[in-house]
């Protein structure tokens, strides 16, 4: 560089000098007006957002939402769901701005499991975790032997399992979490075999088990009633609420407020009520 600059007349050298400054000096105000300019993502409320739901019943109870919210400035399009492993994989992706499907126990061994950055905005209801029979009417009845169905996700068989211990039917280890496994039984006095299977199948196979825990909405689907419920979770204290999830960071905007309010209001909670026919409760 140095030979180049001896060469240079010291006018052409000075006016290149001074080019070179206005340049810099103009990069830099573009840099510090972009960081001052307010990002979209950022400053501007969202007045259009997507959020994910399961297929079914709750699809009824989203339509008076999404009118409610339209009152309240805020368009939603709700974007349906017919598993309960899609709806946080396409939030984390961005895919949606919220979803509504989930209980605490489930969202904390998904984040331990898959690292998403999810967390509760606002609570929605809570659906009994429930124990079918076609072939008994009392849990007493079942024999010994009986083939009884759970749901094998994590949160839900471990749910699952607190019903039958409610029941007398099996006895957990002492200490054993919410997130309990058949490897945590430590008593199992009628020899019943616990069959996992997925959510969504457990209900529809009643009919070739002795009895099965199923999940409200998942019963209601597979055409199972109270008349076939033979025993039922508490409902004080439950810790399985369902509720509204959004990506971690967003929890405090404005339009995540509106759209829990969207929800939570006597309109939702009549179709609710409605809808789930004293199966589901509101729960906020």
């Amino acid at each position: 560089m140095s030979d180049v600059n001896n060469t240079l007349p010291s006018s052409l050298w000075s006016t290149i000098n001074r080019r070179s400054g206005l340049a810099l000096l103009f990069a830099s105000a573009v840099a510090v007006g972009s960081l001052m300019a307010p990002h979209a993502s950022f400053a501007e409320d969202k007045k259009a957002i997507k959020v994910g739901i399961i297929s079914g019943e709750d699809e009824d109870v989203w339509r008076v939402v999404v009118s409610q919210a339209v009152e309240k400035g805020l368009t939603i399009e709700t974007v349906v769901f017919n598993d309960y492993t899609q709806p946080n994989e396409a939030l984390e992706r961005g895919e949606i701005d919220a979803n509504a499907f989930q209980h605490q126990p489930y969202l904390d061994n998904q984040i331990k499991t898959q690292g998403y950055h999810i967390v509760r905005v606002g609570y929605t209801g809570v659906w009994p975790i429930g124990l079918y029979s076609k072939k008994y009417k009392a849990v007493a009845d079942l024999p010994e032997g009986a083939v009884i169905g759970v749901p094998n996700d994590p949160s839900n068989e471990g749910r699952a399992l607190r019903v039958l211990q409610n029941e007398g039917v099996i006895k957990l280890k002492d200490g054993t979490g919410i997130l309990a496994t058949t490897a945590d039984i430590a008593e199992n006095p009628k020899k019943v075999e616990i069959k996992e299977l997925d959510a969504g199948i457990v209900g529809r196979s009643v009919e070739d088990l002795d009895a099965a825990v199923v999940n409200t909405d998942w019963a209601l689907k597979s055409g199972l009633t109270p008349d076939n419920r033979i025993a039922q979770e508490p409902i004080a204290d439950n810790p399985y609420r369902n509720f509204i999830a959004v990506k971690v960071g967003n929890e405090n905007e404005a339009w995540v407020k509106t759209l829990v309010a969207s929800y939570q209001n006597e309109a939702v909670k009549a179709e609710f009520d409605k809808v789930y026919k004293g199966t589901g409760l509101s729960a906020y």
